[in-house]
């Protein structure tokens, strides 16, 4: 039955009037909620990020011959994730896009060693007004500083010599948090420079007894070498274990989320540079004791990216919906147990030496790898650097690839790609046969779309 105009009129200023008494206590109760979490004391929150520290490389991932108590304790008191990625597998790029919450082609720094564009936003911009000191200590590896408006401090320890590498200044770090008002919330970035090389001397390690990663080759100079990047993953560890231990003597205990995470991989043959796991794949930890539930792990995919949105959620903020990260706060809390359905991972190269950009996506069980110059040699300081940069064992390589078949297909891998590689995670999970031949055409086709979808919203033209 049809209303008359009259009817009809007052049914719609009824409504409009139930709307808005409906809208104004919406707000009032929003506001009441927003006032009684403004009076909470916001947490610290503390990042400490690793230089070239792969997923694989610790003992609470798994790594039974590598020395990591205080991570081993870490994992065993917050949230292990087991599937966190870098945005890109080399130093400017994956700490730009950390503290941008922007993957390197929304910010500018695509290639290793450049700068972001102007006007780009990073995590103190967000964290200064709602009332954090933002600190970033350690190395730094970003710029321009108009773009990262942290408080800089240099806490460096300069090489002894010509073979050892820059020392986080644990010392300094502790005055640092001791003349700090713990009442005042701070957003603390600890940037190690282990276990980038120069690797020290073996500290303690078996090179006979070690497992290599897939894909290398066994000679005693490899073995030497894995031996000396374990030593620094110790002395990296010992440090982050000065580091807990300063914030817990200076009363940062309560109320305090730390985490725990690295820039990408290690230097090392199919890992930094690469857009395969022991590159991209990252340990991501985080503790914040009456939040997270101690001793857990998940599945979740996320990306590094995810840091910013999720710091500034934490911090009472309201993160911005441009960027390409998204919070994983409901992860922290056991809300859920996933976040996204794939991850993209772009490289693009590292000055004249490294001259070999790819990009891929990785859903739950495949991965779709793009190299945009096949047709290059593909070459790092590894390959082609000095000896400290691995220059040392790959002439190994090379030798043993002159009458060892094994050996002589290992750096045929390394140096030439394919235009496409396609992996099953799920069946090869160290990526060691390229299926592009064998693998159903719908899925290619799928990946391919995927990717190529995400190159444009990136801004790229594929």
């Amino acid at each position: 039955m049809l209303k008359s105009k009259k009817g009809h009129a007052n049914y719609c200023s009824a409504r409009i009037f139930g709307l808005r008494i409906g809208a104004a206590l919406a707000l009032w109760l929003a506001g009441g909620l927003l006032h009684a979490k403004a009076t909470q004391p916001l947490p610290h929150l503390v990042l400490f990020l690793a230089d070239d520290h792969g997923a694989f490389d610790a003992g609470c991932y798994g790594n039974a011959m590598i020395r990591t108590p205080h991570l081993d304790r870490l994992a065993g008191e917050g949230l292990r994730f087991d599937r966190a990625y870098c945005a890109s597998p080399s130093c400017t790029p994956s700490r730009s896009s950390i503290f941008t919450g922007l993957m390197p082609a929304r910010n500018g720094a695509h290639p290793n060693h450049s700068s972001v564009r102007s006007g780009i936003r990073s995590l103190p911009h967000y964290l200064k007004p709602l009332g954090y000191r933002t600190i970033l200590f350690g190395k730094n590896h970003v710029s321009p500083e108009s773009a990262f408006p942290f408080e800089y401090i240099a806490g460096r320890i300069p090489p002894s010599g010509p073979n050892e590498g820059s020392a986080l200044d644990t010392k300094a770090l502790d005055q640092m948090l001791a003349n700090h008002d713990s009442n005042r919330p701070l957003c603390l970035i600890v940037c190690s420079w282990s276990p980038h090389i120069p690797w020290p001397k073996n500290d303690g390690y078996h090179p006979q007894e070690l497992v290599l990663p897939p894909a290398s080759v066994d000679t005693p100079e490899t073995r030497s070498a894995l031996a000396r990047y374990y030593s620094d993953v110790t002395q990296l560890d010992n440090r982050l274990g000065s580091c807990i231990a300063s914030l817990e003597r200076h009363g940062f205990t309560n109320n305090l989320l730390f985490a725990y995470a690295s820039d990408h991989g290690a230097q090392w043959p199919f890992a930094k540079w690469n857009l395969y796991e022991a590159g991209i794949r990252v340990p991501l930890i985080v503790r914040w004791p009456g939040h997270i539930k101690p001793g857990r792990t998940t599945a979740a995919m996320v990306s590094l990216i995810d840091l910013l949105p999720t710091f500034i959620e934490l911090g009472g903020g309201i993160a911005p919906e441009q960027i390409d990260g998204r919070s994983f706060a409901p992860l922290l809390s056991g809300q859920t147990d996933r976040h996204r359905e794939e991850l993209f991972t772009t490289h693009t190269g590292d000055g004249r030496i490294n001259q070999t950009p790819m990009r891929a996506v990785r859903t739950d069980r495949y991965k779709y790898i793009l190299n945009l110059q096949p047709g290059r040699v593909y070459q790092t300081h590894i390959s082609r650097g000095v000896a400290r940069d691995g220059r040392d064992y790959w002439d190994s390589w090379l030798a043993a690839s002159l009458d060892n078949p094994s050996a002589r297909r290992v750096v045929a891998s390394y140096e030439h790609r394919s235009a496409e590689e396609f992996y099953d995670l799920l069946r090869d999970p160290n990526e060691q046969r390229n299926i592009a031949h064998s693998m159903s055409p719908e899925i290619k086709r799928n990946l391919r779309a995927k990717l190529t979808a995400w190159r444009l919203q990136q801004g790229e033209v594929p």
